[in-house]
Protein backbone atom coordinates (compact mmCIF):
# COMPACT_ATOMS: atom_id res chain seq x y z
CA UNK A 1 0.00 0.00 0.00
CA UNK A 2 2.91 2.36 0.90
CA UNK A 3 4.61 2.08 -2.12
CA UNK A 4 1.36 2.57 -4.15
CA UNK A 5 0.83 5.39 -2.23
CA UNK A 6 4.36 6.71 -3.50
CA UNK A 7 3.74 6.06 -6.88
CA UNK A 8 0.43 7.87 -6.86
CA UNK A 9 1.90 10.71 -5.20
CA UNK A 10 4.69 10.98 -7.97
CA UNK A 11 2.75 10.73 -10.74
CA UNK A 12 -0.18 13.35 -9.76
CA UNK A 13 2.69 15.49 -9.17
CA UNK A 14 4.74 14.82 -12.69
CA UNK A 15 1.19 15.61 -13.98
CA UNK A 16 0.80 18.71 -12.03
CA UNK A 17 3.88 20.09 -13.19
CA UNK A 18 2.92 18.65 -16.95
CA UNK A 19 -0.16 20.85 -16.97
CA UNK A 20 1.39 23.90 -15.32
CA UNK A 21 4.00 23.78 -18.31
CA UNK A 22 1.14 23.30 -20.89
CA UNK A 23 -0.04 26.55 -19.09
CA UNK A 24 2.84 28.36 -19.52
CA UNK A 25 3.42 27.81 -23.12
CA UNK A 26 0.04 28.33 -23.61
CA UNK A 27 0.54 31.57 -22.10
CA UNK A 28 2.54 32.13 -24.86
CA UNK A 29 0.67 30.86 -27.86
CA UNK A 30 -2.54 32.42 -27.37
CA UNK A 31 -1.61 36.05 -27.10
CA UNK A 32 0.75 35.44 -29.87
CA UNK A 33 -1.92 34.46 -32.18
CA UNK A 34 -4.29 37.38 -30.61
CA UNK A 35 -1.75 39.13 -32.31
CA UNK A 36 -1.30 37.25 -35.72
CA UNK A 37 2.28 36.02 -34.88
CA UNK A 38 2.49 32.99 -36.78
CA UNK A 39 2.45 29.10 -34.54
CA UNK A 40 3.95 26.24 -36.10
CA UNK A 41 4.18 24.53 -32.84
CA UNK A 42 2.91 23.66 -29.29
CA UNK A 43 4.73 20.54 -27.61
CA UNK A 44 4.74 19.23 -23.44
CA UNK A 45 8.06 17.16 -23.13
CA UNK A 46 11.50 17.29 -25.13
CA UNK A 47 12.83 15.00 -27.42
CA UNK A 48 11.30 12.36 -29.69
CA UNK A 49 7.58 12.92 -30.48
CA UNK A 50 4.83 10.66 -28.96
CA UNK A 51 1.89 12.00 -30.78
CA UNK A 52 1.05 14.95 -31.63
CA UNK A 53 -1.85 16.62 -34.28
CA UNK A 54 -2.36 19.92 -36.72
CA UNK A 55 -4.46 22.05 -36.27
CA UNK A 56 -4.94 24.77 -39.05
CA UNK A 57 -1.02 26.03 -38.91
CA UNK A 58 -0.18 24.92 -35.43
CA UNK A 59 1.28 20.83 -34.71
CA UNK A 60 0.01 20.14 -30.87
CA UNK A 61 1.37 17.11 -29.00
CA UNK A 62 3.93 15.36 -26.43
CA UNK A 63 7.56 14.65 -26.84
CA UNK A 64 9.31 11.67 -25.02
CA UNK A 65 10.97 13.54 -22.11
CA UNK A 66 8.51 15.06 -19.67
CA UNK A 67 10.90 17.84 -18.48
CA UNK A 68 9.62 21.35 -19.94
CA UNK A 69 7.74 22.16 -23.21
CA UNK A 70 7.78 24.99 -25.88
CA UNK A 71 6.05 26.83 -28.79
CA UNK A 72 7.49 27.72 -31.50
CA UNK A 73 6.54 31.50 -32.74
CA UNK A 74 8.14 32.09 -35.86
CA UNK A 75 10.70 35.24 -36.31
CA UNK A 76 12.11 35.12 -32.59
CA UNK A 77 15.63 36.90 -33.98
CA UNK A 78 15.39 39.24 -36.81
CA UNK A 79 17.64 38.50 -39.67
CA UNK A 80 21.05 41.05 -40.56
CA UNK A 81 20.49 44.69 -40.74
CA UNK A 82 21.47 45.94 -44.11
CA UNK A 83 24.28 48.23 -43.22
CA UNK A 84 23.57 50.94 -45.07
CA UNK A 85 20.14 51.57 -43.51
CA UNK A 86 19.77 50.13 -39.97
CA UNK A 87 16.29 50.95 -40.32
CA UNK A 88 15.37 49.24 -43.72
CA UNK A 89 15.75 46.13 -45.19
CA UNK A 90 16.22 42.98 -43.01
CA UNK A 91 18.38 40.03 -44.60
CA UNK A 92 20.02 36.59 -43.48
CA UNK A 93 24.46 37.28 -44.06
CA UNK A 94 25.48 34.56 -46.55
CA UNK A 95 29.04 35.26 -45.30
CA UNK A 96 30.55 35.46 -41.74
CA UNK A 97 33.48 36.84 -40.31
CA UNK A 98 34.40 35.12 -37.35
CA UNK A 99 33.18 32.03 -35.19
CA UNK A 100 31.29 34.16 -32.96
CA UNK A 101 29.42 35.76 -35.76
CA UNK A 102 28.78 32.29 -38.19
CA UNK A 103 27.82 30.78 -34.95
CA UNK A 104 24.93 33.90 -34.91
CA UNK A 105 24.25 34.10 -38.47
CA UNK A 106 23.73 30.13 -38.46
CA UNK A 107 20.70 30.20 -36.43
CA UNK A 108 19.04 32.92 -38.02
CA UNK A 109 19.37 30.63 -41.14
CA UNK A 110 18.05 27.82 -38.96
CA UNK A 111 14.96 29.89 -38.22
CA UNK A 112 14.22 31.59 -41.31
CA UNK A 113 14.51 27.91 -43.18
CA UNK A 114 10.67 27.76 -42.84
CA UNK A 115 9.88 30.98 -43.51
CA UNK A 116 7.59 31.87 -46.68
CA UNK A 117 7.57 35.49 -48.02
CA UNK A 118 3.48 35.23 -47.32
CA UNK A 119 4.56 35.21 -43.54
CA UNK A 120 5.18 38.71 -43.95
CA UNK A 121 4.10 41.09 -40.96
CA UNK A 122 3.65 38.16 -38.78
CA UNK A 123 6.93 37.77 -37.64
CA UNK A 124 7.62 38.32 -33.78
CA UNK A 125 10.43 40.36 -34.62
CA UNK A 126 8.18 42.32 -36.39
CA UNK A 127 5.11 43.58 -34.17
CA UNK A 128 5.44 46.43 -31.58
CA UNK A 129 7.28 46.17 -28.65
CA UNK A 130 4.61 45.93 -26.47
CA UNK A 131 2.96 42.65 -28.32
CA UNK A 132 6.44 41.13 -27.90
CA UNK A 133 6.54 41.93 -24.27
CA UNK A 134 2.89 40.45 -23.36
CA UNK A 135 3.82 37.26 -25.20
CA UNK A 136 6.49 36.64 -23.98
CA UNK A 137 5.60 37.84 -19.89
CA UNK A 138 2.22 35.78 -20.36
CA UNK A 139 4.09 32.86 -19.91
CA UNK A 140 5.63 33.17 -16.21
CA UNK A 141 2.62 35.33 -15.22
CA UNK A 142 0.63 31.91 -15.71
CA UNK A 143 2.80 30.22 -13.90
CA UNK A 144 1.97 32.95 -11.00
CA UNK A 145 -0.77 32.88 -11.49
CA UNK A 146 -1.74 29.31 -10.74
CA UNK A 147 0.54 29.40 -7.78
CA UNK A 148 -1.86 32.24 -6.29
CA UNK A 149 -4.67 30.19 -7.11
CA UNK A 150 -3.20 26.80 -5.60
CA UNK A 151 -1.90 29.03 -2.42
CA UNK A 152 -5.11 30.92 -2.43
CA UNK A 153 -7.39 27.45 -2.10
CA UNK A 154 -4.88 26.07 0.04
CA UNK A 155 -5.12 28.69 2.20
CA UNK A 156 -8.36 30.01 2.03
CA UNK A 157 -10.10 26.34 2.11
CA UNK A 158 -8.23 24.24 3.96
CA UNK A 159 -6.20 26.88 5.77
CA UNK A 160 -2.19 27.49 7.37
CA UNK A 161 -0.98 26.77 10.80
CA UNK A 162 -1.19 29.46 13.10
CA UNK A 163 0.91 29.81 16.60
CA UNK A 164 -1.27 29.60 19.46
CA UNK A 165 -0.50 31.08 22.55
CA UNK A 166 -0.54 27.72 24.18
CA UNK A 167 2.91 25.97 25.14
CA UNK A 168 3.91 22.82 22.65
CA UNK A 169 7.96 22.38 23.76
CA UNK A 170 9.79 23.72 26.56
CA UNK A 171 13.63 23.61 26.11
CA UNK A 172 15.48 21.77 28.59
CA UNK A 173 18.59 24.16 27.97
CA UNK A 174 19.98 27.03 25.64
CA UNK A 175 21.45 25.86 22.05
CA UNK A 176 22.09 29.12 20.11
CA UNK A 177 20.83 29.09 16.42
CA UNK A 178 24.41 28.63 14.38
CA UNK A 179 24.59 25.28 17.00
CA UNK A 180 21.03 23.92 16.29
CA UNK A 181 20.43 20.77 14.24
CA UNK A 182 18.73 17.63 14.80
CA UNK A 183 21.51 16.00 16.10
CA UNK A 184 21.93 18.61 18.96
CA UNK A 185 21.21 17.72 22.18
CA UNK A 186 21.74 19.27 25.25
CA UNK A 187 24.94 18.66 26.85
CA UNK A 188 27.02 19.43 29.86
CA UNK A 189 27.78 23.14 30.26
CA UNK A 190 24.72 24.11 28.53
CA UNK A 191 23.11 26.90 29.77
CA UNK A 192 19.72 26.10 31.43
CA UNK A 193 16.79 27.42 29.70
CA UNK A 194 14.87 30.71 31.40
CA UNK A 195 11.65 28.34 30.07
CA UNK A 196 12.47 25.57 32.51
CA UNK A 197 14.33 28.02 35.23
CA UNK A 198 10.80 29.11 35.62
CA UNK A 199 8.42 25.76 35.55
CA UNK A 200 6.70 26.03 32.09
CA UNK A 201 4.95 22.75 31.41
CA UNK A 202 3.54 21.70 27.95
CA UNK A 203 -0.08 22.95 27.40
CA UNK A 204 0.41 26.44 29.50
CA UNK A 205 -1.64 28.88 27.62
CA UNK A 206 0.55 32.47 28.16
CA UNK A 207 -2.10 35.43 29.10
CA UNK A 208 0.34 38.19 29.49
CA UNK A 209 4.19 38.86 29.41
CA UNK A 210 5.28 41.45 32.22
CA UNK A 211 2.15 42.75 32.16
CA UNK A 212 0.77 42.79 28.32
CA UNK A 213 -1.55 41.05 27.66
CA UNK A 214 -0.47 38.30 25.33
CA UNK A 215 -3.67 37.33 22.70
CA UNK A 216 -1.71 35.79 19.77
CA UNK A 217 2.07 34.33 19.64
CA UNK A 218 2.70 37.01 17.49
CA UNK A 219 2.21 39.35 20.42
CA UNK A 220 4.78 37.64 22.61
CA UNK A 221 7.73 37.31 20.13
CA UNK A 222 8.85 40.59 20.30
CA UNK A 223 8.33 40.99 23.50
CA UNK A 224 10.42 37.85 24.62
CA UNK A 225 13.40 38.90 21.95
CA UNK A 226 13.21 42.63 23.43
CA UNK A 227 13.75 41.62 26.90
CA UNK A 228 17.52 40.77 27.30
CA UNK A 229 18.65 39.86 30.51
CA UNK A 230 16.29 41.21 31.89
CA UNK A 231 13.31 39.62 34.76
CA UNK A 232 10.23 38.41 33.36
CA UNK A 233 6.81 37.66 34.72
CA UNK A 234 4.61 35.72 32.90
CA UNK A 235 1.26 34.76 33.78
CA UNK A 236 -0.07 31.59 32.41
CA UNK A 237 -2.95 29.39 32.66
CA UNK A 238 -2.40 25.92 34.20
CA UNK A 239 -5.60 23.43 34.62
CA UNK A 240 -8.06 26.41 34.71
CA UNK A 241 -5.80 28.36 36.91
CA UNK A 242 -3.84 31.28 36.31
CA UNK A 243 -0.07 31.00 37.60
CA UNK A 244 2.57 34.04 37.49
CA UNK A 245 6.17 32.20 36.40
CA UNK A 246 9.36 34.41 37.18
CA UNK A 247 12.69 34.03 35.36
CA UNK A 248 15.63 36.50 33.87
CA UNK A 249 15.28 36.03 29.84
CA UNK A 250 19.22 35.15 28.46
CA UNK A 251 20.59 36.26 25.49
CA UNK A 252 20.87 33.96 22.71
CA UNK A 253 21.43 33.71 19.10
CA UNK A 254 18.35 33.21 17.42
CA UNK A 255 17.49 33.30 13.36
CA UNK A 256 16.44 36.60 12.29
CA UNK A 257 12.60 35.26 11.01
CA UNK A 258 11.69 32.31 9.44
CA UNK A 259 13.44 31.05 6.61
CA UNK A 260 16.24 33.14 6.93
CA UNK A 261 19.83 32.40 7.24
CA UNK A 262 20.35 35.75 8.89
CA UNK A 263 21.12 35.34 13.24
CA UNK A 264 20.57 37.89 15.60
CA UNK A 265 21.07 38.32 19.24
CA UNK A 266 18.08 38.93 20.93
CA UNK A 267 16.08 37.94 24.62
CA UNK A 268 15.40 34.16 24.93
CA UNK A 269 12.96 32.49 26.93
CA UNK A 270 12.88 28.65 25.66
CA UNK A 271 9.57 27.43 24.55
CA UNK A 272 7.70 26.94 21.45
CA UNK A 273 3.92 27.61 20.55
CA UNK A 274 1.24 24.67 19.43
CA UNK A 275 0.21 25.18 15.96
CA UNK A 276 -3.64 25.05 14.69
CA UNK A 277 -4.57 24.75 10.86
CA UNK A 278 -7.15 28.07 10.36
CA UNK A 279 -8.49 28.86 7.31
CA UNK A 280 -7.60 32.61 6.06
CA UNK A 281 -8.99 35.42 3.94
CA UNK A 282 -7.87 36.84 0.65
CA UNK A 283 -5.18 39.70 2.44
CA UNK A 284 -3.73 37.08 4.13
CA UNK A 285 -3.47 35.37 0.60
CA UNK A 286 -1.28 38.02 -0.94
CA UNK A 287 0.72 38.85 1.99
CA UNK A 288 2.09 35.47 1.90
CA UNK A 289 2.67 35.53 -2.09
CA UNK A 290 4.27 38.09 -1.30
CA UNK A 291 6.55 36.55 1.36
CA UNK A 292 7.03 33.82 -0.43
CA UNK A 293 8.10 35.80 -3.76
CA UNK A 294 10.76 37.86 -1.96
CA UNK A 295 11.96 34.31 -0.72
CA UNK A 296 12.28 32.61 -3.93
CA UNK A 297 13.76 35.43 -4.95
CA UNK A 298 16.74 35.47 -2.66
CA UNK A 299 16.99 31.49 -2.95
CA UNK A 300 17.26 32.13 -7.04
CA UNK A 301 19.88 34.71 -5.90
CA UNK A 302 21.91 32.18 -3.73
CA UNK A 303 21.39 29.12 -6.14
CA UNK A 304 25.42 29.00 -7.50
CA UNK A 305 26.13 29.14 -3.71
CA UNK A 306 23.80 26.48 -3.09
CA UNK A 307 25.38 24.31 -5.31
CA UNK A 308 28.76 23.78 -4.49
CA UNK A 309 26.93 21.69 -1.20
CA UNK A 310 24.79 19.96 -3.46
CA UNK A 311 28.13 18.87 -5.89
CA UNK A 312 29.73 17.93 -2.39
CA UNK A 313 27.05 15.86 -1.37
CA UNK A 314 27.26 13.68 -4.18
CA UNK A 315 30.86 12.62 -3.54
CA UNK A 316 29.63 11.86 0.07
CA UNK A 317 29.18 15.01 1.80
CA UNK A 318 26.13 16.11 3.81
CA UNK A 319 23.01 17.43 1.84
CA UNK A 320 21.72 20.72 3.42
CA UNK A 321 17.78 20.13 4.25
CA UNK A 322 17.00 23.34 2.00
CA UNK A 323 19.56 22.31 -0.54
CA UNK A 324 17.76 23.14 -4.49
CA UNK A 325 16.66 20.07 -5.60
CA UNK A 326 15.15 19.21 -9.26
CA UNK A 327 11.92 18.19 -10.63
CA UNK A 328 12.90 14.72 -9.66
CA UNK A 329 13.76 15.59 -6.37
CA UNK A 330 10.58 16.83 -6.03
CA UNK A 331 8.98 14.24 -7.57
CA UNK A 332 10.59 11.81 -4.11
CA UNK A 333 9.19 14.07 -1.47
CA UNK A 334 5.62 14.30 -3.28
CA UNK A 335 6.16 10.46 -3.12
CA UNK A 336 7.63 10.68 0.27
CA UNK A 337 4.47 12.37 1.90
CA UNK A 338 1.67 10.64 -0.38
CA UNK A 339 2.52 7.54 1.51
CA UNK A 340 3.74 8.82 5.11
CA UNK A 341 1.07 7.51 7.53
CA UNK A 342 2.37 9.63 9.91
CA UNK A 343 0.27 12.55 8.38
CA UNK A 344 -3.68 12.72 7.97
CA UNK A 345 -5.08 12.69 3.62
CA UNK A 346 -5.69 16.56 4.33
CA UNK A 347 -1.77 16.87 5.59
CA UNK A 348 -0.40 14.89 2.68
CA UNK A 349 -2.78 17.07 0.01
CA UNK A 350 -1.88 20.00 1.50
CA UNK A 351 1.41 19.55 1.12
CA UNK A 352 1.75 18.82 -2.06
CA UNK A 353 -0.61 21.57 -3.71
CA UNK A 354 2.15 23.63 -1.66
CA UNK A 355 5.23 21.98 -3.42
CA UNK A 356 3.33 22.61 -6.90
CA UNK A 357 2.21 25.95 -5.88
CA UNK A 358 6.29 26.70 -4.56
CA UNK A 359 7.45 25.09 -7.71
CA UNK A 360 5.17 27.52 -10.38
CA UNK A 361 6.38 30.41 -8.66
CA UNK A 362 9.90 29.40 -8.62
CA UNK A 363 9.25 28.68 -12.41
CA UNK A 364 8.03 32.20 -13.22
CA UNK A 365 10.47 34.01 -11.33
CA UNK A 366 13.28 32.48 -12.40
CA UNK A 367 11.89 32.95 -16.30
CA UNK A 368 11.85 36.62 -15.44
CA UNK A 369 15.89 36.61 -15.50
CA UNK A 370 16.75 39.26 -18.04
CA UNK A 371 18.77 36.64 -19.47
CA UNK A 372 18.50 34.85 -22.84
CA UNK A 373 17.07 31.84 -23.47
CA UNK A 374 15.20 32.33 -20.33
CA UNK A 375 11.59 34.83 -21.15
CA UNK A 376 13.40 37.78 -19.58
CA UNK A 377 15.84 37.89 -22.41
CA UNK A 378 13.15 38.26 -24.82
CA UNK A 379 11.36 40.60 -22.37
CA UNK A 380 14.73 42.96 -21.92
CA UNK A 381 14.64 43.03 -25.50
CA UNK A 382 11.31 44.28 -26.12
CA UNK A 383 11.47 46.81 -23.14
CA UNK A 384 15.15 48.01 -24.99
CA UNK A 385 13.68 48.24 -28.38
CA UNK A 386 10.17 50.71 -26.90
CA UNK A 387 12.86 52.85 -25.25
CA UNK A 388 15.05 53.37 -28.41
CA UNK A 389 11.80 53.79 -30.74
CA UNK A 390 10.52 56.03 -27.59
CA UNK A 391 13.69 58.37 -27.67
CA UNK A 392 13.73 58.49 -31.21
CA UNK A 393 10.21 59.46 -32.21
CA UNK A 394 11.07 61.90 -29.51
CA UNK A 395 13.89 64.00 -30.44
CA UNK A 396 12.78 63.44 -34.28
CA UNK A 397 15.67 60.87 -35.21
CA UNK A 398 15.42 57.97 -37.28
CA UNK A 399 14.12 54.92 -35.98
CA UNK A 400 16.72 53.05 -34.67
CA UNK A 401 14.81 49.48 -35.95
CA UNK A 402 14.26 46.30 -34.05
CA UNK A 403 16.60 45.03 -31.21
CA UNK A 404 18.86 42.11 -32.33
CA UNK A 405 18.39 39.91 -29.74
CA UNK A 406 20.55 36.86 -31.86
CA UNK A 407 23.39 39.22 -30.96
CA UNK A 408 22.90 37.85 -27.53
CA UNK A 409 22.92 34.04 -28.52
CA UNK A 410 26.84 33.54 -27.54
CA UNK A 411 26.17 34.72 -24.00
CA UNK A 412 22.86 32.66 -24.39
CA UNK A 413 24.66 29.21 -25.01
CA UNK A 414 26.31 30.04 -22.19
CA UNK A 415 23.28 30.52 -19.73
CA UNK A 416 21.86 27.23 -21.48
CA UNK A 417 25.22 25.12 -20.73
CA UNK A 418 25.29 26.69 -17.23
CA UNK A 419 21.52 25.81 -17.15
CA UNK A 420 21.68 22.34 -18.36
CA UNK A 421 24.83 21.30 -15.75
CA UNK A 422 22.81 22.50 -13.20
CA UNK A 423 19.81 20.45 -14.11
CA UNK A 424 22.08 17.34 -14.36
CA UNK A 425 24.03 18.15 -10.32
CA UNK A 426 20.65 18.43 -9.01
CA UNK A 427 19.47 15.48 -10.52
CA UNK A 428 22.46 13.35 -9.33
CA UNK A 429 22.27 14.40 -6.22
CA UNK A 430 18.46 13.95 -6.08
CA UNK A 431 18.89 10.25 -6.77
CA UNK A 432 22.62 9.40 -5.02
CA UNK A 433 21.70 11.48 -1.97
CA UNK A 434 17.91 12.95 -2.16
CA UNK A 435 16.75 15.19 0.74
CA UNK A 436 14.60 13.22 2.96
CA UNK A 437 12.04 14.89 4.99
CA UNK A 438 11.40 12.26 7.23
CA UNK A 439 13.35 9.69 8.89
CA UNK A 440 13.59 5.81 7.97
Amino acid sequence: MSALLTFLGVVLFVVGILVSVALHEMGHMLPAKAFGMKVTQFFVGFGRTVWSTKRGETEYGFKLIPAGGFVRIIGMMPPSKNSQDPAGPLRVRKANTGPIQSMVENARTAEYETISPEDEGRLFYQKVWWKKLIVMASGPLVNVLIAFVLFGGLFMLYGANVAQTTVATVSECVIPASQASASRTCQPGDKESPAKQAGFQVGDKILSFNGTTINSWDDLTPLIRANTDKPAVIVVERNGQSIDLHTNTIVNQVVAQAGSDKLVSVGFLGVSPQQKVERQNFGFVVDKMGELSVATVKAIGNFPSKLVGVAQSIVGGQRAADSPMSVVGASRVAGEVASNNQLTGGERIAFLVSLLASLNLFLALFNFIPLLPLDGGHMIGAIWEGIRRGFAKLFGRPDPGYVDVAKLLPIAYVAASFIVVMGVLLVIADIVNPIKLFNG
